[in-house]
């Protein structure tokens, strides 16, 4: 038997799996260690992949060659575009998800990579050497070495589980914890701390009176999240529904308070403040008489329904009264309780960009480990770790993403230098170029770049080139193309928009609000030469038409890219002395222990003002 690799990937969750896939399919001899392999990337929580900027991220991790966007393509059960109403910037793709079906796909694509090799077992310790580590020992008393290991341990870390007075050791619910590598780690100099999230109770369906509730459907043209153009677009889709909780619901669950962990000081973990329990929802919303929840199936051969909004570390007996007070629900079934759980994490600040630790060479850290919560975020990280991880093995350099070039971008810088102080979750808003960070144009912006370090395939970055000149030859087209007022307003005079007294550009006209290049496509000569573009696809019709109609928006967050980017390209020493700076106290230590590679990132770290910014550029003389 082997017992040698070039990377070991400790957890077989949504970062541990992209981990393990990016790097066997770069060419390391990679081992997933995993404690159950049939949950591969088990949606633990919400079955659902997506929503705002979670979506954009999938579409990044997927223009870079990563599996989450396929995956979640193959196992969906239904797909929206959210926030269409809104500005692109916004959109953002969202996919309820059968959850068995995701971890099979999961396995089929893990399986397929021949450098890949798979133990099922706990690991309980590192090979810690001189600060490198050498590998791992698993509870059986196996040594696997390697040259990196990628930790990815989810909410594992000494994970405790809460439903009111009863405590369960659990990384989930029926599954054990990791013990001894917190421990470990902090021996070996790592800062840790606890976060908590939680889960809510699962149904039966047929206990569910679905003619009381609100039905949502799917797109009735649904999307996908994989730019490749043999995945299909979920066919067949199931609806989810919308329903409230009312004051007798929350008068119930408000006598269940006195035996909550999370107010009797039980937790101590950190939790979402983005995703607060049902519970913490009624006491910070005291004024509300209601709570919108959403009713999901799991899959397509089940009854089991997730009440997406209601996770509860409540006692059972309380969950249960409360829940059959809701409309609908008065005779249903539980097959499990909402419960909270708390495990160990390491603030990501002990991080390199790379997704390396400062402290350990060549151990990696990647998902919830590092403080962050959402399946996609923690694939993000796994995506980047593996990528790293098998550049750093064959002394092939590293792999980092700008703040202006992805949302992925974003979520590690954020962590690196600015830390968490709750489970982190991205949001548009955390971006600063949200109009080029969108979710139509992830692969212009990234399958390039992964294609030159070999994880992108050929046919990905081939299909990617022929989006690009299709864009292209439509741009060109529209900015070349005039219309006369007989070839057009009688289509604009339908949509509400001014009609034309004489020739315009069609530029012009597709840049107003209400015009869309998808209905110029009837206008008989117009649209016959905008078909008549070759690989013309609705991908291509969208972005071109996001081009035109946000060029301004764009131009103004390509300028503020390139003034940026100056600070980005000043590197500061490894060995800079803060202490020698005529800067603040507080920006000393924050600059010590994070010690930023560029005044860029010197600028985002939380303390350090300008002013502090503007000494630093006279010290290194610029």
């Amino acid at each position: 038997m082997l017992y040698t690799f070039d990377i070991i990937v400790v957890g077989g969750g949504h970062a541990g799996c992209e981990a393990a896939a990016a790097a066997a399919k770069l060419g390391s001899h990679t081992l997933l260690i995993s404690m159950d392999m049939t949950k591969f990337a088990a949606m633990s929580c919400n079955p659902a992949i997506g929503g705002v900027a979670k979506g954009q991220i999938v579409r990044e991790i997927d223009a870079l060659g990563g599996c989450t966007g396929i995956i979640t393509d193959k196992a969906s059960l239904q797909f929206r575009m959210l926030n269409r109403s809104k500005g692109p910037a916004m959109w953002s793709p969202r996919s309820q998800c059968d959850r068995s079906l995701f971890s099979i796909e999961w396995r089929k694509i893990l399986e397929s990579h021949n450098k890949l090799s798979f133990w099922q077992d706990f690991v309980v310790a590192l090979i810690v050497n001189n600060k490198k580590v050498e590998g791992v020992i698993t509870a059986l008393g196996v040594k696997f070495y390697a040259k990196s290991v990628i930790l990815t341990a989810g909410t594992f870390l000494n994970g405790k589980i809460h439903v009111g007075r009863t405590h369960l050791d659990g990384g989930r619910m029926g599954e054990m914890p990791s013990a001894g590598i917190t421990e470990q780690l902090v021996q070996l100099g790592f800062e840790s701390g606890r976060m908590k999230t939680g889960t809510p109770p699962r149904f039966d369906g047929r206990t569910v009176d679905f003619e009381k509730l609100i039905v949502q459907n799917g797109d009735e043209n649904p999307s996908k999240f994989s730019f490749l153009p043999e995945i299909e677009p979920v066919k067949k889709q199931k609806p989810c529904y919308i329903i409230h909780t009312s004051p007798e619901v929350h008068q119930i669950l408000e006598m269940g308070f006195a035996e909550s962990p999370l107010f009797t000081g039980i937790i101590k973990g950190i939790g979402p403040r983005y995703c607060p329990s049902i519970e913490d929802k009624i006491r910070t919303f005291s004024h509300k008489d209601s709570h919108q929840l959403f009713l999901e199936p799991e899959g397509f051969e089940t009854h089991e329904y997730y009440l997406s909004g209601f996770s509860s570390s409540l006692p059972l007996n309380v969950q249960y009264d409360a829940l059959r007070k809701i409309s609908g629900f008065e005779n249903v079934k539980i097959f499990r309780p909402g419960y909270a759980i708390e495990y160990d994490y390491f603030p990501p600040t002990q991080l390199y960009h790379t997704m390396e630790t400062k402290l350990i060479e060549n151990l990696f850290f990647a998902g919830q480990i590092n403080g962050t919560t959402g399946y996609e975020e923690a694939a993000a990280q796994g995506l980047m770790a593996g990528i790293n991880a098998h550049l750093k093995s064959c002394y092939a350099g590293k792999f980092v993403l700008s703040r202006n070039q992805a949302y992925i971008g974003v979520l590690i810088d954020d962590l690196v230098s600015k830390g968490v102080d709750e489970p982190y979750r991205m949001f548009t808003s955390r971006s600063e170029y949200r109009i080029l960070l969108r979710q139509d144009n992830a692969d212009a912006r990234l399958t390039e770049l992964s294609y030159k370090i070999g994880l992108a395939s050929n046919d990905r970055y081939n299909n990617m080139m022929k989006k690009q000149k299709a864009i292209e030859d439509m741009l060109f087209l529209i900015n070349d193309i005039s219309v006369s007022p007989d070839e057009i307003n009688y289509y604009l005079e339908s949509v509400g928009s001014a009609s034309l007294t004489q020739k315009k550009k069609l530029s012009d006209i597709v840049s107003r609000p209400e015009v869309s290049i998808n209905d110029i496509l009837s206008v008989s000569d117009i649209g016959m030469k905008i078909k008549n573009i070759e690989n013309l696809t609705s991908g291509v019709i969208e972005e071109s038409e996001i081009i035109i109609k946000y060029a301004g928006y764009i131009e103004r967050e390509q300028l503020l890219v390139e003034k940026m980017s100056r600070l980005e390209k000043v590197k500061i020493p490894n060995d800079f002395d803060y202490s020698r700076a005529n800067i603040t106290i507080e920006a000393q230590q924050k600059l010590t222990k994070i010690m930023p590679e560029t005044i860029g990132q010197a600028s985002r770290i939380s303390g350090v003002s300008p002013a502090d910014i503007s000494v630093l550029l006279v010290l290194l003389g610029r």
